[in-house]
């Protein structure tokens, strides 16, 4: 059984609201789809799971919360029905999960249940009773029906005197509705969470070694807000089921202004770090202040996390800028966004953004709080190259303009080196001599491939996959469309190896889902082996921007089998190609670093021997030596005939597994078969 985390008091934690609104959401959802949709009054049933995943996880506050949110917004949407299918939804879920949260069994669901459905009918009686008109109106056709269907009965001889008694009972039942009601309640709720019990317990039992935590959640600290200084020591940090410690005796201090560069490899630390400065206790040792850290607050510590798309709540890009501010908190938005590469798109839906786009709103948002202590954690990852830079040297000036501390947690050489300190982790410890000059990273040594092996441009075997004319636009037609692709025409041979180039906004993810078929174009086709790829999902294999996402089970040997269909015996032969230790399939996936998640979803989608392969940002978050690795392994790859096409921002190195580039500019290919030289530094952008 997974581990809990210990009982908390006090408002609801903002994991839980997050799990409250979008679990709630999904029990909206199907109640309003269920009460819609033709003959689908079953889907309703369904709202009880989302429900029911609320109440194992969390506090009964939470499952209220989400019951009286949904219900407001499915009166609004679709009336009263909705509303009370919801209701409904959450008691049978609500008690299967809080039973299940506390480790009981069947005989304590029957216990709350003869406790909640009288309450229940006495509930509904009550309002039949104050809504006395849509009591007249629901009575009359339950009235009405009946007699319809007894109507159609009484005309056959051997049933007509049942259609009598029938009526008969009928009419005593409507007489007596209270009584009548109370019964049809406590019997449908009964049956309603004997069902549940054996269906969504069975969901809840399957999903239970996925209990989320929340890693940047810190205790109430009533002090003012004073993020600085602080001061680290002998920090121990051990996240749950881990067999080490994420960081083993760190002192550290942060006194001022400074822009403090975080180096390292992946699994290091330095992510752990950043969350014991915005405030999460250590596990041992001790974290002394000023103040309180204040997360999320004017004045506090604002954080800019790895995954823009985690950070991202409004609807429009000026919403999201100024989410959960003060209403009368004065935020120049228009400045912000400009002074992030933004300007101009305030009124764009978040939803159209690309990553780097997203991850630039996250800075805004960020800045708009007016930190003190400003954790900026691998925000550098999905921005392009001038964009990187850009964002670098703002960071950079932060301290002096804004009297603000900013600690930056890279893997770029040319990042570090503009910071006023560097400090640099390995193993969860901090490293002897840091915090006056750069420490040089490790140097990858050779990837193991050999850089452009193809032959000339003109001497290519056809092309297994093919994009004719393709275009797209997202929401066409309405009037929010939001044209991705114009005209793109490209074809990739067996053992290719294409290089996808272009800014932030400029098409490439768009452009990956239509070659991986998961997206169907506007206008154009795109063929694998001559037939629609939409027709052959799976033939061309996608590896996400985060590979979290990818990874869908709790352990690296569960996954490979369920992303590639295999036994347990083939999974050290699927972790042997990406050039991981068979120890590994034992591991949990959230004890892995970004790098090996990496390598674990690659090993997943190469089991299935796919005919191309495509990687969004492959290299983002990686450190030199498990960017090595990756390429090592590319390069392999491509040696034995696996077609690959690439989308990077980051160049270095991908002269040995590419040999074309494909420049994308607003949705449109500018360049076309240029040959990168393999480099060793950050290459020239084409």
């Amino acid at each position: 059984m997974a581990e809990r985390p210990p009982s908390v008091r006090g408002p609801l934690r903002p994991l839980e609201l997050a799990a409250a609104a979008v679990l709630g959401g999904v029990t909206v959802a199907l109640a309003v789809l269920g009460w819609i949709l033709p003959h689908a009054s079953a889907i309703q049933a369904l709202g009880a799971v989302p429900m029911g995943l609320v109440a194992q996880r969390y506090r009964p506050r939470a499952v209220l919360a989400a019951t009286v949110a949904g219900c407001v917004v499915s009166f609004l949407v679709a009336g009263t029905g909705p509303a009370y299918s919801v209701v409904v939804c959450a008691i049978v879920g609500g008690l299967v999960g809080d039973v299940k949260r506390r480790g009981r069994g069947r005989w304590t669901v029957v216990a709350a249940t003869a406790v909640v459905a009288p309450a229940l009918a006495g509930v509904a009686d009550l309002m039949l009773l104050v809504f006395a008109a849509s009591r007249k109106l629901t009575l009359d056709q339950i009235r009405n029906l009946g007699r319809g269907v007894t109507g159609v009965a009484g005309r056959l001889p051997l049933l007509h005197g049942a259609a009598d008694r029938a009526n008969h009972l009928l009419d005593t039942a409507i007489r007596d509705w209270w009584a009548t009601v109370a019964v049809v309640v406590v019997i449908g709720l009964a049956a309603s969470v004997a069902a549940a019990w054996v269906i969504v317990g069975a969901v809840l039992d399957r999903l239970e070694w996925m209990v989320p935590e929340d890693r940047m959640e810190a205790p109430d600290d009533p002090r003012p807000i004073a993020p600085l200084p602080v001061s680290l020591r002998d920090v121990h940090v051990r996240y749950p089921q881990a067999a080490s410690d994420a960081l083993d005796g760190v002192s550290f201090a942060l006194e001022g202004p400074d822009l403090v560069a975080l180096v390292g490899a992946n699994g290091s630390g330095k992510s752990t770090l950043a969350r014991v400065l915005a405030g999460r206790p250590p596990t041992a040792g001790e974290v002394v202040r000023a103040g309180a850290a204040g997360l999320g607050k004017r004045g506090g510590t604002a954080v800019i996390s790895q995954r823009p798309e985690s950070q991202v709540l409004g609807v429009r890009v000026a919403d999201d800028v100024v989410w959960g501010l003060p209403a009368d908190a004065a935020v120049d938005v228009e400045q912000l966004l400009d002074l992030v590469g933004l300007g101009g798109m305030a009124a764009r839906e978040t939803t159209t953004l690309s990553g780097g786009e997203l991850q630039r709103l996250a800075v805004a948002a960020a800045l708009a709080r007016r930190p003190k202590l400003l954790l900026s954690d691998e925000s550098t990852a999905m921005i392009d190259e001038q964009g990187r830079k850009d964002l670098t040297s703002l960071l950079a000036r932060l301290p002096r303009t804004a009297q603000m501390a900013v600690v930056h947690v890279t893997h770029r050489a040319e990042e570090a080196a503009a910071a006023d300190r560097v400090v640099r982790l390995a193993g969860g410890r901090l490293l002897e001599g840091v915090g006056d000059s750069f420490p040089p990273f490790a140097d990858p040594g050779p990837t193991g491939s050999t850089p452009a092996r193809r032959g000339p441009l003109g001497d290519r075997r056809a092309g297994v996959l093919v994009v004719e004319d393709v275009s797209h636009t997202y929401a066409d037609g309405t009037p929010w469309a939001q044209p991705a692709l114009h005209g793109i025409n490209l074809s990739v041979g067996e053992g290719d190896g294409l290089l996808i180039v272009g800014g932030n906004g400029s098409g490439k993810s768009t452009l990956a889902w239509v070659l991986a078929g998961l997206l169907e174009p506007t206008s154009g086709r795109c063929l694998l082996d001559g037939r629609p790829v939409t027709r052959q999902v799976g033939a061309v294999a996608l590896a996400f921007q985060h590979a979290r996402l990818q990874l869908q089970r709790p352990t690296v040997r569960s996954d490979i089998k369920a992303a590639a269909g295999i036994g347990s015996d083939a999974v050290p032969a699927a972790l042997a190609e990406v050039g991981l230790d068979a120890e590994f399939a034992d591991r949990r996936i959230d004890q892995l670093s970004g790098g090996e998640m990496r390598r674990v979803a690659l090993a997943g989608l190469l089991a299935r021997r796919p005919r191309v392969l495509i990687l969004d940002e492959p290299l983002a978050g990686l450190d030199p030596s498990s960017r090595a690795g990756l390429l090592s392994v590319l390069g392999r790859l491509r040696d034995e005939g696996l077609s690959l096409i690439v989308i990077s921002h980051d160049l270095e190195g991908m002269g040995e597994v590419c040999d074309r580039t494909a420049l994308l500019a607003q949705g449109r290919l500018q360049l076309h078969d240029y040959v990168p030289e393999p480099v060793s530094g950050g290459g020239p952008t084409p």
